[in-house]
């Protein structure tokens, strides 16, 4: 009995000893799992072709704690990394076609639009997936368009082929919950759940506190002047998959077409390609994180950055040193646009501030956004165009709620009114102008319910427009008359 009892004592302490030295190496593996850098541990846990369930979490945790750790993780157990493969997943792949379809756009250098692109890649697809996991992609070159500047020059897009923007989107869908988690709190620009009116209430709040200086910074042509050597290597110390480096950086260097010719791009992230806007936030935190050692307040919405201080002097000493920081990057600084200034005087994201009587700091619509609407309008109610009030009014409603949902911000009834009032004026003068003869002027005015008076004393004048549009017709076409037509009021 005894003897039994010995040996009984004697496995049990062995089945401990193996449970201890199991839980040793559980330990351990796990250590050395925290350890990894981002993007590692996600592709250590799932294979090319399936999603890890908690491979988002994992990485929000790790990009909490504000560093962008080198990756270099070697990969050769994965073949072609499997940040690629999680990519080109059917999941992903049918979400980022919702987006590019939903975003619509024109075609690229090859001529097809979305719809037609979606018929050629039922055909071609498997092909163009099996040379992005063999390496051997070549993006087409992006098509030059020029839009006009509101403030005067010309703003160069380069717009992808569909296809292209379907793997860029695909792409950007796996590494912004990668990257995103890292970025500096004071980013707004490009980035989930944050929008422009958040950068502008933010800034606001720094006015109000009592930094009433700020240091406007604008960069000259900054996606133009993205250096891909400086870039490439900010990235490189964010993700570890070098097929997807790889691929970006063909994406950089794939060429722009002016006029049939294709040109080679040694600089720059055309603006239009959905990978652009994360590529600059990549390249521009790093400043972000040396004005955040400072301690200094600020606000970024891409490549406009305003930095709060309490004096003049303070303001330029942190614009020489942003000058040094952006000259590291290859970048330069617009002197024409950027200045050290009272922030009462300088505009942000088409906002400007003012302050109330009572010493409350508010939202204005800047000045130079109230003449852009305005010229926007006259365009849109050209009295030349050969259209209908009901056409004007229609294509004016889809601009006007467009800018309503972004200046609702403002904290200046009296300005949206007096706007209300110029384009009601403006709508007048158009329809007069479209009646053109006296005659029908008459016939019109009088079945609007205007008294035979009124009707012969505009129709008298019929080419004074913008006269009889003020004076006389108030009454005749109240404010009713164009909500009627379905003219959205700012106020």
């Amino acid at each position: 009995m005894s003897e039994r009892t010995t040996v009984m004592s004697r496995s049990e302490k062995s089945a401990k000893a193996v449970v201890a030295v199991r839980n040793g190496r559980r330990a351990e593996r796990e250590g050395e799992h925290a350890r990894m850098p981002i993007g590692a541990a996600r592709h250590q846990k799932s294979e090319p072709s399936e999603r890890s369930p908690n491979a988002r979490g994992e990485a929000a945790r790790a990009g909490d704690s504000g560093e962008a750790e080198p990756v270099r993780q070697a990969q050769a157990s994965l073949g072609r990394a499997s940040l690629l493969g999680q990519a080109l997943t059917r999941e992903n792949l049918v979400r980022a076609w919702q987006r590019v379809r939903a975003n619509a756009g024109s075609a690229g250098v090859d001529g097809l639009s979305v719809r037609q692109t979606a018929e050629h890649l039922k055909v071609h697809w498997p092909q163009v997936k099996e040379q992005l996991l063999a390496g051997s992609y070549r993006p087409s070159p992006v098509r030059r368009v020029q839009i006009p500047k509101p403030g005067g020059g010309m703003r160069e897009l380069g717009i992808p082929t569909v296809t292209d923007r379907l793997i860029q989107q695909a792409l950007l869908q796996e590494l912004q919950p990668l990257i995103d988690p890292s970025f500096s709190d004071h980013s707004y620009g490009f980035r989930p759940n944050r929008r422009a009116h958040d950068a502008v209430c933010r800034a606001q709040a720094y006015v109000q506190a009592g930094y009433r200086t700020v240091v406007d910074v604008d960069l000259e042509k900054f996606f133009d002047r993205v250096n891909h050597d400086v870039l490439m290597d900010r990235l490189g110390k964010r993700i570890a998959d070098q097929a997807v480096l790889r691929l970006i950086r063909r994406y950089l260097q794939a060429g722009i077409m002016v006029h049939g010719v294709v040109q080679e791009r040694f600089e720059g992230t055309p603006q239009g390609g959905p990978l652009s806007p994360l590529l600059a936030n990549v390249l521009l935190d790093e400043v972000d994180r040396g004005l955040e050692q400072r301690g200094h307040r600020f606000v970024r919405y891409a490549d406009d950055c305003n930095v709060y201080v309490r004096s003049q002097r303070a303001g330029e000493r942190v614009m020489a040193w942003l000058r040094r920081r952006y000259a590291k990057l290859r970048l330069r600084v617009n002197e024409a646009k950027s200045a050290v200034a009272p922030a009462f005087g300088r505009k942000f994201l088409g906002f400007a501030f003012w302050q109330a009587p009572g010493g409350e700091v508010k939202r204005a619509v800047a000045v130079k956004a109230k003449a852009t609407f305005k010229q926007r309008v006259r365009w849109l109610t050209k009295r030349n165009g050969g259209r209908s009030m009901q056409q004007v009014t229609q294509d004016l409603r889809t601009y006007m709620l467009g800018w309503k949902a972004y200046f609702r911000l403002a904290q200046t009834p009296r300005v949206m009114r007096e706007l209300d009032e110029w384009l009601r004026h403006r709508l007048r003068a158009v329809q007069l102008k479209q009646w053109r003869r006296g005659t029908t002027m008459y016939r019109e005015l009088r079945a609007l319910g205007a008294s035979r008076e009124h009707a012969l004393r505009i129709a008298d004048n019929a080419r004074r427009w913008w006269r009889n549009s003020r004076y006389e017709l108030n009454r005749i076409m109240p404010i009713g008359y164009f909500d009627r037509l379905g003219v959205p009021r700012l106020s």
